[in-house]
């Protein structure tokens, strides 16, 4: 039920403002050109038909005056065409005029004669076949819409409509007779008009009355407005129907939704996790809490917390300041398979919108890798110093060993025939030898590794690096085995360099095994990381000597210096690599190497 009524009150506000006013933003436009168009569409078709019927009646008047200009009845019947044509209700005029703008026939003959289109080109548009048309309004307001173009009457092909003559003059046998046009319109009131010129370029107005076309029109620009409003209404109803019904069935699916984020966060988040009921009860936990407390050994999950956890959790869940913070603390417990385990713990309780309490929840971090990183940056830093400091004191002895070894070899020439005082001197001077041997691995150890860096093989750097061991391996009879992958690339590092670290490396473990034993190398390639491993039969190192291998001055060795592992531990890190080393007491050691494949300078 409380499921239902999250739905029903999300449904209408889980839609945010901003997408209602962006629905009317993005919809009103569309709609309003929509709209515009439709307009300007149907004022274009109106356009369109009235240029149509201005062009059809200039083609009538073209072929009623089939014979030209040159008949000398043309002029009358044209204008009797243009007053019987201008009785229709939608023509408020026709004109036709010449180049110069002289009227020479109208719908209304007192306007012959007169000038008309001095706004024009006429002398432009008698000479263009194509049609032109204009608004142009009367003083009163009234609207015509004209339409113009030249006026060329169509001849009759030859032999058809032949004037015939009667008493010396020319009658078309259409034509009505001179004494049915009105008096006034004949130039000497006895006969007919002189024939116009057909040379002269005459032009043709139609002018249409667009009242009836305008009420029209306003009538369709109005039902187009208002359908455009209706379907900006109904479109703005659908898309809010479209926004409720997916924020319905987003809202339905956001429970299974969140469940399935959150199961998949917990069970694969890198920390531990624990919840907890307000009774203490567990319901549920991670594969990290379960590898570091085997919870699921001991079927956790409806059990209280006392029985399962370690009690130092439940102090935490017991602090009182847990109501007002997150409890965070570093503590060290004993499980069944860690003795000693650090974890970083933190207890918090979990509360709904409302603040409704609704149990605990722990997270804690294995703190194992974080301190051993912390360990190697100590380490680090006290080499560093200890370098700078060596460094120094290498240069200030150095010097003095020189004068120490010359005077030695004086003495022991000079003393030669004393058997005792020469044996003396050459013990000094072997001495110095040593010291200087010291000294000089000192400096190397003390100075910046240099790397040059070459595409090499790996398997031609480990092959040149058995060939120097080859001596000491039979001596000490220790078996070296190589194995290698197939298809290793190349790596980029300073073969020089990496044959000193593998050489330094199996002279160590053949120095290990004074008795006989065996040596694998194994060179293999994981991701972008050539592997390079180096495992013995020897006596191994303690446990107590793990830590501090890497430590100059460190050594077993009764003839050693110390400086061999550190030497080996900078070129690693200086090729971007790293080493580690793995053993037991009397069960010898592995060594990893593990270097980039592809420099990263």
């Amino acid at each position: 039920m409380k499921i239902k009524d999250t739905v029903s009150s999300r449904l209408w506000t889980g839609i945010p403002p901003w997408i209602l006013i962006g629905a009317v933003v993005i919809l009103l436009p569309i709609f309003s050109f929509i709209t515009i168009e439709n307009i300007n569409r149907q004022r274009e078709h109106t356009e369109r038909l009235l240029k149509e019927k201005g062009a059809a009646l200039i083609r009538s008047f073209e072929a009623g005056t089939r014979t030209g200009m040159v008949d000398r009845w043309a002029g009358f019947q044209l204008q009797r065409l243009l007053i019987e044509t201008a009785q229709q209700p939608d023509i408020d005029h026709l004109i036709v005029t010449d180049v110069s703008g002289v009227i020479v026939a109208s719908s209304n003959p007192e306007q012959i004669g007169r000038i008309y289109g001095k706004d024009l080109n006429l002398e432009a548009i008698s000479e263009s076949p194509n049609i032109f048309w204009r608004i142009i309004a009367s003083e009163s307001g009234k609207k015509t819409f004209e339409v113009y173009r030249r006026f060329t009457p169509t001849r009759l092909p030859m032999g058809m409509g032949r004037n015939r003559f009667k008493n010396g003059l020319r009658f078309h046998p259409m034509m009505p007779f001179p004494e049915r046009f009105p008096h006034h319109n004949r130039p000497d009131g006895d006969g007919p008009p002189p024939p116009p010129d057909e040379s002269v370029s005459r032009v043709i107005f139609v002018g249409l009355d667009m009242q009836g076309i305008e009420e029209a029109r306003h009538s369709d620009d109005v039902h187009t407005v208002i359908m455009g409003i209706i379907l900006l209404f109904i479109g703005f109803a659908g898309v809010m129907l479209l926004l409720m019904a997916q924020n319905y069935r987003m809202t339905r699916a956001s429970l299974s939704r969140i469940k399935a984020f959150s199961d998949t966060l917990v069970e694969n988040m890198p920390i531990g996790l624990i919840a907890l009921e307000p009774s203490l009860i567990i319901t549920s936990f991670n594969q990290v809490a379960d590898r570091l407390l085997n919870l699921s050994q001991v079927n956790a999950t409806g059990k209280n917390a006392a029985d399962v956890l370690p009690s130092i959790f439940l102090d935490l869940l017991q602090n009182p300041d847990i109501r007002q913070r997150v409890i965070e603390k570093q503590i060290v417990c004993r499980t069944a398979d860690h003795p000693r385990l650090p974890l970083e713990v933190s207890a918090a309780m979990l509360t709904d919108e409302t603040s409704e309490f609704l149990g605990y929840v722990l997270l804690f971090k294995d703190l194992r890798e974080v301190q051993s990183l912390q360990k190697a940056l100590a380490r680090s830093q006290r080499l560093a110093s200890i370098g700078s400091l060596a460094a120094g004191v290498a240069h200030e002895i150095r010097n003095p060993l020189s004068s120490i070894k010359g005077f030695a070899t004086y003495f022991k020439e000079r003393y030669a025939h004393i058997p005792e005082d020469c044996n003396i001197s050459t013990i000094l001077i072997q001495e110095v030898d040593r010291l200087n041997r010291v000294v000089s691995q000192l400096l190397e150890f003390s100075r910046p590794v240099r790397i040059f860096r070459q595409k090499v093989s790996i398997a031609d750097v480990i092959q040149n690096t058995l060939k120097l061991l080859e001596r000491q391996a039979n001596a000490h009879s220790v078996e070296i085995h190589l194995q290698m992958d197939a298809g290793l690339p190349q790596v980029s590092i300073d073969p020089d360099q990496i044959n000193q670290v593998l050489l330094n490396l199996l002279l160590n473990a053949v120095e290990a095994m004074p008795q006989g034993g065996a040596v694998e190398i194994r060179a293999a390639q994981d991701q972008d990381r050539l592997v390079i491993q180096i495992s013995d039969t020897g006596a191994g190192i303690a446990e107590t000597d793990l830590s501090r291998i890497f430590d100059p001055y460190f050594t077993t060795k009764p003839t050693g210096t110390g400086l061999g592992l550190p030497i080996v531990h900078n070129i690693v890190e200086a090729h971007g690599g790293d080493i580690r080393i793995e053993s037991h007491s009397g069960k010898g050691a592995v060594v990893t190497i593990r270097l980039p494949i592809e420099s990263s300078v």
